[in-house]
């Protein structure tokens, strides 16, 4: 059956409005006819509802069921031998053939079934009852019809309008089956609702400390409302924030990792705790809570809903070293072990030890780290390295949460191995980030958006692209060229329905490394305030606002499970579509690798895939670079010239207009 994650041991996703398809092989022994029915109810409801599934090629059936609410639903498939339909369905077999003396004696045999039928209808409800008089009605019928020497010769009579092969028999009695023997599929699955943000978002991440007017100066809440308007403009839905508390001294690291900080240093945001609190504190420099309060508020206005990270790690200035030394662990000498990544030390944090015996204390208090941000407004987290904490307690917290808050999204930021990235979607992480950022030729990105999008995952893993990040650097990216970037950019915003960009250092094509070899960045944002020229006239930020429009405008990039690629006669060039058949939107995304040569080819359409005709003439229009085409059948031809645009986002149309959320050149 599907969906149906690791025979039924974790739920599957879904989103509020949709509807959930169920697909379960349904067969029986001989050739009686079966039924069967999807069984579902929100989890904690008392009663069941039920759709009837509909039989496909291979013994395959499907239903589908409303995804009404936010929670959780459970559901399951019954299904039993139907002797009614089986008697329709063998009368039709000897109409069909004139038998006529065979077809008097099912019309007797039919009569038992019915009257059967009709018994069951009349022990349901008043409603139902009054059915039990139609059915009797039609047991009357066929007694007569047995009666009938005309259709021993016209057996073909039954089939007429009226008669009980038209339909209006086998109708009535499917309200009414014969379910003693009734088969249930042995699991109850469920599957988590989550709100539509969930499956489509754009995330922008930016350091307040680095909003300042004064780049010698701290940046506030204050200034970083400044930088709203600046996101909203480009069309992001969440504005992601690094850690906002207090800021341990112990340790505390100097620009570009220096192993002690110069006075005046602010440290990074992830080694948090000191004296001023731990992780429901505000960083005092940044502001107070009723600071952090007028800054989600602002946010709101302008659109934006505010993702804080999550990072269970502490400065040894943290208040829980000091009140829970047991929630760490210790050395032989008794001190507190540095978080390491060898041969990486981090000297400026500790790691919780989720092998403490006081873990249910410390359980709930890591719990209680979400409920308090939860109770300030906040719905959306991206939570620091989930995959070096306890599994157990994810799947524990996260469910706990979703009780209480269930339109909370949790993002997980676990860049490790790909068994262990889905067992924390399993869990209960909404969005994950990816190795998107590491893939770079056709072949990566096809081989890889295949398995997102269409393998056993795409059940319950919802990928999130992005390009870089504060630790991410590719050397791709390195390079500084500005194809590069945009090409960046517009795999990930197009490939993926929920992505992300770390700015200003995106827009602004921030590309040096620490060292070479290192994806961190010269003078990175983890370690110093940096003073950004969001102005700059090469800034990609008009870019980067028509590509959100564009996804915005046109449904069919808000999913990834329609996503097909397209051969291209260049391995320089990859081809993907997407199309929402409810609307029919279609969008063909086309992409040169090569960001230093003009790359041509010839895309060979799947047109089936698209809903098209195979020779059919359609009109395309170049979203991202600008002009209408018109294009026949399979095979057309693109040309790309990074100096100009490395992508074209086309919008193909039967009878194309200009959508009214996208902006054409």
């Amino acid at each position: 059956m599907t969906p149906e994650v690791d025979a039924g041991r974790f739920p599957s996703k879904g989103i509020v409005g949709d509807e959930l398809r169920v697909e379960a092989d349904v067969f029986a022994d001989g050739h009686d006819r079966v039924a069967a029915v999807l069984a579902y109810q929100k989890v904690g409801a008392r009663r069941w509802r039920e759709v009837a599934m509909e039989s496909g090629p291979n013994d395959r059936w499907s239903a589908s069921f409303p995804l009404e609410e936010l929670g959780r639903y459970r559901f399951t498939v019954l299904a039993w031998v139907d002797p009614l339909l089986t008697w329709i369905r063998d009368l039709e077999k000897w109409v069909a053939a004139g038998r006529g003396e065979e077809v008097v004696v099912e019309l007797l045999a039919g009569v038992d079934l019915v009257e059967a039928t009709a018994e069951r209808a009349r022990r349901g409800s008043k409603s139902e009852a009054r059915f039990a008089d139609k059915l009797l009605d039609w047991s009357r019928r066929l007694r007569e019809g047995s009666e009938d020497p005309g259709l021993r010769k016209e057996p073909h009579r039954l089939a007429e309008k009226g008669g009980p092969l038209d339909g209006a028999l086998a109708a009535l009695a499917n309200r009414f089956p014969d379910r003693e023997f009734e088969t249930r599929y042995p699991r109850e699955l469920e599957v988590v609702v989550d709100r539509p943000l969930a499956r489509f978002s754009a995330w922008y991440e930016f350091f307040p400390r680095s909003t300042g007017d004064d780049p010698t100066r701290h940046g506030t809440f204050g200034d970083a409302k400044r930088m709203l308007p600046y996101v909203r403009e480009m069309g992001f839905d969440v504005v992601y924030l690094p850690p906002i508390h207090p800021v341990g001294d112990t340790n505390r690291k100097g620009r570009n990792n220096k192993r002690t900080a110069e006075p005046g240093e602010p440290g990074s945001p992830w080694a948090i705790g000191s004296d001023r609190g731990g992780h429901t504190a505000v960083h005092p420099e940044l502001g107070s809570l009723d600071d952090f309060r007028s800054f989600r508020k602002a946010a709101e206005k302008e659109g934006l809903e505010v993702a804080l990270d999550v990072a269970y790690q502490c400065s040894p200035d943290h208040p829980w070293v000091k009140e829970h030394p047991e929630w760490f662990r210790h050395l032989p000498d008794g001190s507190i072990r540095y978080a390491e990544n060898p041969p990486k030390k981090y000297e400026d944090i500790y790691p919780v030890d989720f092998q403490t015996d006081d873990w249910p204390a410390l359980w709930e208090e890591l719990k209680g780290v979400f409920s308090f941000w939860a109770s300030e407004g906040v719905r959306v987290f991206r939570v620091d390295n989930p995959h070096t904490k306890a599994l157990a307690f994810w799947e524990w917290a996260i469910a706990q949460l979703k009780r209480e808050y269930p339109d909370l999204i949790f993002l997980s930021e676990a860049f490790t191995r790909p068994k262990m990235m889905y067992r924390l979607a399993k869990l209960g992480f909404t969005q994950s980030y990816t190795y998107f950022a590491w893939r770079n030729t056709k072949w990566e990105l096809t081989e890889y958006m295949e398995e997102l999008a269409h393998g056993p995952a795409c059940d319950y893993f919802r990928p999130n692209f992005w390009p870089n990040t504060p630790d991410i650097l590719t050397e791709a990216l390195q390079s500084g060229k500005r194809p590069t970037f945009v090409t960046r950019l517009v795999l990930a915003a197009t490939m993926s329905s929920n992505y992300g960009i770390y700015g200003p250092a995106f827009e602004l094509m921030e590309h040096l490394p620490r060292e070479p070899g290192s994806e961190e960045y010269l003078d990175s944002e983890k370690y110093q305030i940096r003073h950004w020229d969001l102005a700059r006239p090469d800034s990609l930020k008009d870019l980067i606002a028509r590509v959100n429009r564009i996804r915005r405008g046109n449904p069919a990039l808000q999913r990834n499970d329609t996503i097909r690629f397209h051969p291209v006669d260049n391995e320089a060039i990859v081809a993907y579509s997407k199309h929402d058949p409810d609307v029919g939107n279609r969008i063909l995304t086309v992409v040169s690798l090569d960001p230093d040569h003009t790359q041509s080819g010839w895309v060979n359409l799947d047109l089936s895939a698209l809903g098209m005709e195979i020779d059919e003439r359609f009109t395309v229009e170049d979203c991202l670079a600008g002009g209408r085409f018109v294009w026949q059948g399979a095979r057309n031809f693109v040309d790309l010239n990074p100096e100009i645009c490395p992508a074209h986002v086309f919008r193909l149309g039967r009878e194309l207009r200009p959508h009214p959320e996208i902006e054409t050149p």
